[in-house]
């Protein structure tokens, strides 16, 4: 004869596997449907969130159908009871960082920053990185938190150990103060937004674009494919160039030096000729300037625009290259060099004579 407490033990066995095979037929048709509707929109949206909970609401379907389960099942609820302090805290946490990527991934999606103005975009897309990780860490920190407190042994560690919670708050709050303080430093990025994702910077004499904004490091990639980590608190703390904090436009300039005698004019008419027809300028200033002026050579400014810094790079190379090559052929006499004046001529004979 089976005892009575195996009896009840198979009975709650039985129930659990019966109730968790139940849970995921339906979370499957569910989810079968919901892929289907999906699909169907216009928006990606959808997508993204019936991807991202998939996995975590499996887990709570079939803590769900548990949970009924142990309603009808003694056994089963007495060893639902032992876990489901445990259990639901990390799923619960599990959903709510996968609704909150969701969110951040569709809304990042949204921002495409591959357009020619995507000032906007960029900082959508900057806030959306900082807010997500900091909510990351708060959801898991609660998440641990309520799941050590379902066990009884840490909850009366933690009981006993707040009658010194004075001393040992300062010193952990000693100890933490530098990641603390880079976490208030990257939530004060977000807000006052001194860089965003994809902005132009010189940094630490680097030239390089922003690749990633952490909560405690940003990441640099220098135009040669090399990262530079640098700390967030360098970007509130220290100077720094952002080239493109307010639009990807700027102005640059390339320098020729010429005789001091040279006739500016004919520069002038060349730089604008072929200023007006290069592809890379914007059409918003061009200018020739004699910025200085030595005994051997005159300094000619060209002043010109383009819509960000690669393209103004290029232009600044395209316009030297041609300049220089237009004066080699036509002008180059008027090419700076070092010269050497003749001194007044001896009269050697006369000397000659007279000695």
């Amino acid at each position: 004869m089976i005892p009575p407490a195996w009896r009840e033990t198979a009975w709650a066995v039985l129930a659990g596997a019966v109730a968790i095979t139940v849970a995921l037929v339906v979370h499957r048709l569910l989810f079968g449907i919901l892929r289907k509707v999906a699909r169907g929109s216009g928006s990606s949206t959808d997508d993204v969130l019936v991807r991202r909970l998939v996995r975590p609401s499996r887990y709570a379907f079939i803590a769900l159908a548990l949970v009924l389960a142990a309603r009808e099942i003694p056994a089963l609820e007495m060893a639902w009871e032992k876990i489901a302090g445990f259990v639901m805290p990390a799923i619960v946490g599990w959903l709510a960082l996968a609704v909150m990527h969701a969110f951040i991934h569709a809304m990042t999606v949204r921002a495409d920053i591959t357009v020619a103005d995507n000032r906007q975009a960029r900082r959508k897309r900057t806030r959306l990185a900082i807010f997500s990780r900091i909510g990351t860490a708060i959801i898991i920190f609660v998440t641990v938190g309520l799941m050590l407190l379902s066990i009884p042994g840490v909850r009366d560690i933690g009981v006993t150990l707040m009658a010194s919670a004075g001393l040992a708050g300062l010193a952990v709050g000693a100890a933490a103060q530098p990641a603390l303080k880079s976490l208030i430093a990257g939530l004060q990025m977000a807000i006052t937004e001194p860089i965003s994702i994809d902005d132009v910077v010189i940094v630490a004499g680097e030239w390089g674009r922003i690749e990633d904004i952490k909560t405690t490091y940003v990441v640099v990639r220098i135009w040669d494919e090399r990262r530079l980590v640098v700390p967030t608190t360098k970007f509130l703390e220290e100077p720094f160039e952002n080239w493109t904090k307010k639009n990807a436009q700027l102005l640059g300039s390339v320098m020729l030096y010429v005789d001091p005698a040279t006739d500016v004019g004919p520069i002038r008419a060349e730089f604008e000729r072929q200023i007006a027809v290069h592809p890379l300028f914007d059409k918003r200033v061009q200018n020739v300037q004699v910025t200085d002026l030595t005994p051997s050579a005159m300094e000619v400014r060209l002043l010109l625009s383009a819509g960000n810094s690669q393209e103004l790079w290029d232009l600044r190379v395209a316009i030297r290259e041609s300049m220089m090559d237009w004066l080699r052929r036509e002008m180059p006499e008027q090419i700076a060099s070092q010269r050497i004046q003749p001194t007044r001529p001896l009269r050697i004979e006369g000397a000659l004579a007279e000695g």
